[in-house]
């Protein structure tokens, strides 16, 4: 069966899982068996192939040239339960603080299988979840979730924000308060021991294995999806359902995954839900961060009056998902709410490129060039916005210094002079800034 016909058939199936949990209110007892061969098919075609190797060793490309024996006896060993979750490799990348982070690498074929679980669950919670939430499903973007935090502060007239940082989340969910969130839409046992092996596949570190009795699968295909139905039900249901109507003033939840802020039109309101919250998240074993969980008046300044730096923005500012939003006035004389990157996204990314340079500086200039280029492409995509000129174009600035300085490392004897930069920026130019687009776009 071709590419095309194997996808029409597993977006019939999707229909049918998401027609049947928007028809039955209770845990769903029949899904497993939609996972056939064309299902795994169109798991592996979803599945993005340029990742680093797993624990086995194999990479996307040798697991494709022998797919259909591959996933056929990949779905044998499900369909018996005789599936192994093998445990993820652990590496560590900078941050931009100059600290580690941990980064879990699953096999490729671990993971096809999560995809294909993962699109199970997301047809049943597609139905489930709230307009507050926009991480890591379909249609969704962490533009539109900015969007939509900066109309309500908007028609707020100002607002106070609560920012939320929770501590270490994906890395402390209780794995027993995860399945007793998942029994309660989730009935088909073999998709909860597929899920409960993942769980419990342990991490492969200096060829040590470590168990975990917390936490989402490090790196996996299933994580995000995993972590969102937890913060459904104990964020985005609890607060609509329970909270919200309790308010005496205009209250929204913006959420995308683990970041979130919730914006108040009254004080009194926000300082009753900043108390309330962290027990809230400490019921299911989660801890909010005291120093990073903040009110903040974010009210249009009054005209006339200068802030810290003097120039009559903003009084106070919050980030939300690598951008500071902070007040400007617009062309016409009004204020409103602008954002640009913030201070420590703007050190990471240079932290980040600063290193690839220093790793990869011996490689040929043509190849460093292709490499830096996509980098920053995709920096601009995302940053691109109206307002953000400023940083994007620090960005811009230091990307050439950095490259310079780390093709000076090449050879005590060929030294890269400014002169001679600009020759080979002719040759190789980085990227340009992009035009600014607004949210909305």
């Amino acid at each position: 069966m071709g590419e095309t016909s194997s996808s029409q058939t597993v977006c019939t199936k999707l229909d049918r899982i998401a027609n049947l949990a928007k028809q039955v209110p209770t845990p769903l007892t029949t899904l497993a068996h939609h996972i056939d061969i064309d299902w795994l098919r169109e798991a592996h075609r979803r599945t993005r192939k340029g990742g680093a190797r797993g624990v086995d060793g194999q990479s996307a490309e040798q697991y494709e040239r022998a797919l259909e024996g591959n996933l056929a006896a990949l779905l044998e060993r499900v369909k018996a339960g005789t599936y192994r979750a093998p445990p993820v490799r652990r590496v560590y990348i900078p941050k931009g603080d100059g600290q580690q982070r941990p980064l879990g690498i699953p096999t490729y074929e671990d993971k096809v299988l999560q995809r294909a679980v993962t699109m199970v669950l997301e047809a049943v919670y597609e139905q489930e979840f709230l307009d507050c939430s926009y991480g890591f499903r379909p249609g969704r973007s962490a533009h539109q979730a900015l969007s939509a935090l900066r109309d309500t502060v908007m028609e707020m007239k100002g607002a106070w924000v609560l920012e939320v940082d929770v501590q270490k989340y994906f890395d402390t969910i209780d794995h027993g308060q995860l399945r007793d969130v998942l029994h309660r839409r989730i009935g088909d046992g073999a998709i909860l021991r597929l899920i409960g092996k993942w769980l419990h596949a342990g991490v492969l570190e200096d060829g040590e294995l470590r168990q975990t009795d917390s936490g989402t699968p490090q790196g996996g295909v299933i994580s995000p999806m995993l972590a969102n139905i937890f913060l459904h039900d104990i964020l985005d249901v609890w607060f609509e359902r329970e909270v919200k109507p309790r308010l005496r003033g205009r209250a929204k939840l913006v959420r995308f995954a683990d970041d979130f802020v919730i914006a108040f039109e009254r004080e009194d309101d926000a300082l009753r839900v900043k108390e309330v919250l962290p027990k809230r998240f400490d019921r299911f074993g989660l801890t909010l961060h005291p120093d990073k969980t903040r009110l903040v008046r974010f009210q249009p300044p009054e005209d006339g009056r200068k802030d810290d730096d003097g120039k009559g923005g903003s009084l106070r500012t919050f980030d939300l998902l690598g951008f500071t939003h902070y007040w400007a006035k617009s062309a016409r004389g009004f204020w409103v709410v602008q954002v640009k990157t913030a201070k420590s996204r703007v050190s990471r990314a240079l932290a980040r490129l600063s290193d690839w340079c220093r790793r990869n500086r011996h490689l040929p200039v043509a190849v460093q060039w292709r490499q830096l280029t996509a980098k920053l492409r995709g920096h601009y995509a995302y940053f691109g916005i109206i307002g953000n000129a400023k940083a994007l174009f620090a960005v811009n600035h230091a990307a050439y210094r950095i490259w310079r300085q780390w093709l000076n490392r090449r050879s005590q004897r060929a030294r890269v002079t400014w002169e001679a930069m600009g020759r080979l920026v002719r040759r190789y130019p980085l990227p340009r800034l992009p035009v600014l687009r607004s949210l909305r776009a």
